[in-house]
């Protein structure tokens, strides 16, 4: 039978604070096991929790960025369960009344996939599972979270997964979150059903947990529209139940039997009051939010002329955005937009992310590298010769202009130098140029090749090509 998947992702996205959500504990990433823990967060008697007030902005700052409706008013529950890494018992989330409804993020296809809601919560700790024995780190207990619940609107892995992405592009624009799926800080749950094509009631749905990679999140939801394919096409009946992946099998593993919301008794939190977001409060967060990715590649691609693909991936992260329209400000008319997009993303943004480079404090700043593209854009140098003075530059504070004079890297125009060697390289081919002469028109490119190695590379591109052109057709016309 054929099948149509039907996916809900719960996104699980911490929030960008120095402390926890209702104390004082910090936040850091790597600190030794239970050394950022309190009273408060490990749950001891008498203690009381207070808000964070910073975590409540990027919280509405999200929800704004994706076109939801804060809720002036909206309530902490207590959501009870029993795991040794909950030390209250309980974690303190929203329920029924969260802090945002709706909103929604478009796919490239043009899909909107809606939002059911947005709410605040604590994270729990983090079991850690060794040989004989399991250890409790409660440094994560009480960080704040905001859970990002989707429609289930989702139509495949693929999709899925650019969702994610677009996501995690916006979060980490508006400055809610870094995003950084290694170390937890974004991660998902995925709730996967199937159903007849064309049917209108959805399948039995099954939760698979904790999946913090993209990569990973299109192989577990592929992996689980099959499992549930097979079972049905079995006359089987798909169970519902919360599963984990195995991203070493690819496969998916029960965990448990799927909670409902019953099962988690909620009951409004006694030590906190209601959380009241007043309209101005709302509207001065609105006010100070960054241009936003979708509004980044719309302007790229309208103002600036980028192609599609060119302006989505420079769109997706701000700082990328950012480096690019410094880049072109500074480099001015001499070198096209369009052009300074291709080179940033075929030659620095690898560099960059392989360096784990953070582009608002880059080694190498927009100016420097405005300096470079000049340099191609006078003809000084060739795109070839500079990559080898990017390479210099990566190590480097020395100027492109003193490392091209330094190591004698001028580009050659003259067009009586460029002539010779092209005679001289056509002279010592007789084989090549007897076949292209005969009709092997790619063997203009072994001559390119040969020219450039001759001269290390420094021969005007433009000029070799048009000079190399006539010289072949001149000896064309000789034989004709």
């Amino acid at each position: 039978m054929a099948y149509e998947p039907v996916i809900g992702l719960e996104v699980h996205c911490q929030l960008a604070t120095a402390s926890k959500l209702f104390c004082g504990c910090a936040t850091k990433f790597g600190a030794a096991p239970n050394h950022q823990v309190c009273p408060i967060c490990l749950g001891m008697p008498g203690v009381l929790p207070v808000l964070n007030r910073t975590a409540v902005d990027h919280a509405v700052r999200m929800a704004l960025a994706i076109g939801g409706s804060v809720q002036q008013v909206s309530v902490f529950s207590r959501k009870q369960y029993f795991y040794p890494d909950l030390p209250k018992g309980y974690q303190i989330t929203q329920y029924d009344r969260p802090y945002c409804l709706g909103g929604g993020v478009t796919l490239s296809s043009g899909q909107r996939i809606r939002m059911t809601r947005i709410h605040l919560e604590e994270d729990a700790g983090k079991n850690i599972h060794a040989e004989h024995a399991s250890l409790v780190d409660c440094n994560r207990a009480g960080t704040p979270l905001m859970e990002i619940v989707s429609e289930p609107e989702l139509k495949s892995a693929a999709d899925a997964a650019e969702y994610l992405r677009r996501l995690r592009a916006i979060v980490r624009c508006i400055g809610a979150s870094d995003g950084n799926l290694e170390e937890g800080s974004f991660r998902c749950d995925a709730n996967v059903s199937i159903r007849p094509l064309g049917a209108n009631i959805l399948g039995t749905r099954c939760e698979i947990k904790n999946l913090n990679s993209f990569r990973n999140v299109e192989r577990a939801i592929s992996y689980e529209i099959l499992r549930q394919a097979e079972i049905l096409d079995g006359g089987g009946t798909v169970t519902q139940q919360t599963l984990l992946f195995d991203a070493n099998s690819g496969r998916t593993q029960p965990m448990r039997s799927k909670e409902d919301s019953h099962d988690y008794r909620y009951l409004p939190d006694p030590d906190l009051p209601a959380l009241v977001i007043s309209k101005d409060r709302i509207e001065g967060i609105r006010a100070s939010l960054p241009e936003l990715p979708d509004a980044a590649k719309a302007r790229l691609v309208q103002a600036c002329g980028l192609a599609e693909a060119n302006a989505e991936l420079i769109a997706q992260d701000r700082g990328t955005t950012k480096f690019f329209d410094l880049t072109c400000e500074a480099v001015g008319a001499a070198y096209p937009a369009p052009a300074v997009a291709n080179w940033l993303i075929a030659e620095y943004l690898p560099v960059a992310e392989a360096r784990h480079w953070d582009l608002a404090e880059s080694p190498i700043p927009p100016q420097r590298v405005a300096a470079l593209l000049q340099l191609i854009a006078a003809g000084t140098i060739s795109g070839k010769i500079a990559k080898t003075v990017f390479g210099v530059m990566l190590d480097s504070d020395e100027a492109p202009t003193s490392i091209v004079q330094r190591l004698g890297l001028v580009q050659i125009s003259d067009e009586g130098v460029i002539t010779e060697l092209v005679e001289r390289i056509l002279t010592h081919n007789p084989g090549p140029l007897a076949q292209y002469l005969g009709g092997k028109d790619k063997l203009f490119g072994f001559f390119i090749g040969q020219i450039m190695q001759a001269s290390q590379g420094k021969m005007n591109p433009d000029l070799v090509n048009k000079i190399l052109h006539a010289r072949l057709a001149e000896r064309r016309g000789h034989l004709d």
